[in-house]
């Protein structure tokens, strides 16, 4: 028998733009505790965002990004008879959202020469205009998931 869900704390929506999303996106850019470093990464960085397309408001292109960057198939490994197989299958809404913004996270970090706050910002713009690195993320997710088809059978 399956033990009972555990509830999740309700995560409550940031000051400055009263969304739950830039929260969270804030707690997985945060290192070592350091939130309130974090937070100024963020926050800069949507202003960034603001500046350079001269939109008023950041958190639709933020939230545009989001849903670019989220894929909607993955494959899991699943052993049987001896073999593993690449199986695909449907992403959680919550694994997207943590999906999309690990992977704008990690591109932002693995470029060089900049500020974060610049490097998310030039990432998170990329994202929504349906390019940059968290998009090929994605589009390799999806033929991993496209070409392994045949094993959707094995799906638990």
């Amino acid at each position: 028998m399956r033990r009972k869900l555990k509830a999740k704390p309700k995560i409550e929506a940031d000051y400055l733009y009263d969304s739950e999303r830039v929260t969270k996106f804030v707690n997985y850019v945060m290192q070592e505790g350091k939130k309130a470093t974090a937070r100024k990464v963020v926050y800069a960085a949507l202003n960034e965002i603001k500046e350079k397309t001269k939109n008023e408001n950041p958190l639709e292109i933020f939230e545009t990004a989001l849903k670019n960057t989220g894929p909607m198939m993955e494959v899991r490994s699943r052993r049987v008879g001896g073999a593993n197989y690449q199986v695909p299958r449907e992403v959680r809404p919550e694994r997207r959202q943590f999906l999309s913004m690990k992977w704008i996270i990690d591109a932002a970090r693995h470029k060089k020469g900049k500020p974060m706050a610049e490097k998310l910002a030039e990432e998170i713009i990329a994202a929504s205009n349906n390019e940059g690195e968290a998009i090929k993320k994605r589009e390799n997710m999806h033929k991993m998931a496209e070409a392994n088809k045949a094993f959707a059978h094995f799906a638990w």
